[in-house]
């Protein structure tokens, strides 16, 4: 059994059935993982159905070159899905593609793998990367950063109630001595945090943040949606899997403006049609089953998101 199968993506059924996926299609699935999305994309693809893949970690795109490398219909491209519509023009698809989905969650081999720096379960390098071999890592952004910036990414990105307070721990902490590993930082996290939420990790909001601010994923995010609306077809669908409030408001935000069109003084005599709306909001948000969160209790903040394009 391949890595593919051995592992099923979040919402991995809904995600397929908001795509509609037709077998001469063509996808984009900007968030490759390890395939569990593209695999079932494929499968579902006929002879002339086409798969393009994102993703900006390199083992994710060697393990795709290794699952999916001999099939004609796939391929695959490393770099943020902020690229989209670049890959798309490149690839000539741009204003053809079917369906794009993104899947926002860190995969499981990313916080599995300790190496990574992305659990504060694990002992590992405080790294945080998805692309490991460009950019800062979060232990070297936490050597330099001033206190007021570490707490503004906490409260911005982890929505952490005691951001101050935590800063102003790891730059004292800094100063006896380097914070290089996920566990002294979890540690550091913890001991600030006075008031610990049942059920979570007190170090998770001070992690979501950094790995967030590292890797740019909500400026990505962003970028990435209005490129959508180029990239994808008359009637192609947009389907978003988020893991937390701050990227579901994004998507959520961007779906409802683009379904409202131009914003024009109320009681002009304007149709629907010449207010410039670019999407359609496919049903309402979608969320694991009690049975998926069961067997996988990080599907529990997962929510889908879907709107096709209108002309």
């Amino acid at each position: 059994m391949n890595a593919t199968q051995q592992h099923l993506p979040v919402l991995y059924r809904e995600a397929l059935d908001a795509l509609a996926v037709s077998a001469n299609g063509i996808y984009i699935d900007g968030t490759f993982g390890r395939g569990g999305h593209s695999g079932a994309i494929i499968a579902a693809l006929g002879p002339e159905g086409r798969l393009i893949a994102i993703d900006k970690d390199p083992e994710a795109v060697r393990c795709a070159e290794q699952e999916f490398g001999g099939d004609d219909r796939f391929a695959i491209e490393q770099g943020s899905f902020a690229t989209l519509k670049r890959v798309a023009e490149r690839r000539d698809v741009c204003g053809k593609v079917d369906g794009i989905l993104l899947d926002l969650g860190v995969s499981s081999p990313q916080l599995d793998q300790a190496e990574r720096g992305f659990s504060f379960l694990q002992e590992g390098p405080l790294d945080m990367r998805m692309d490991n071999s460009t950019g800062v890592s979060a232990a070297e952004w936490l050597a330099t950063a001033e206190q007021a910036e570490i707490a503004h990414v906490l409260k911005e990105y982890g929505e952490e109630r005691f951001a101050k307070r935590i800063a102003g721990a790891i730059v004292a902490a800094r100063a006896e001595a380097p914070i290089v590993t996920t566990t002294r930082l979890a540690e550091i996290a913890s001991a600030a945090n006075p008031s610990w939420e049942k059920g979570k990790h007190p170090a998770t909001r001070t992690f979501q943040a950094i790995r967030i601010f590292i890797n740019r994923e909500l400026d990505d995010l962003r970028d990435c949606l209005e490129q959508a609306l180029d990239v994808l077809a008359v009637g192609g669908r947009l389907a978003v899997i988020s893991f937390h409030s701050l990227e579901d408001r994004i998507v959520k935000r961007f779906m409802r403006d683009q379904e409202r069109g131009q914003r024009l003084p109320a009681g002009l005599p304007v149709t629907q049609d010449q207010v410039n709306a670019r999407l359609k909001r496919l049903g309402k948000a979608i969320q694991p089953s009690e049975e998926e969160v069961k067997g996988n209790p990080r599907a529990r903040s997962a929510v889908l998101r879907v709107a096709e394009r209108l002309a």
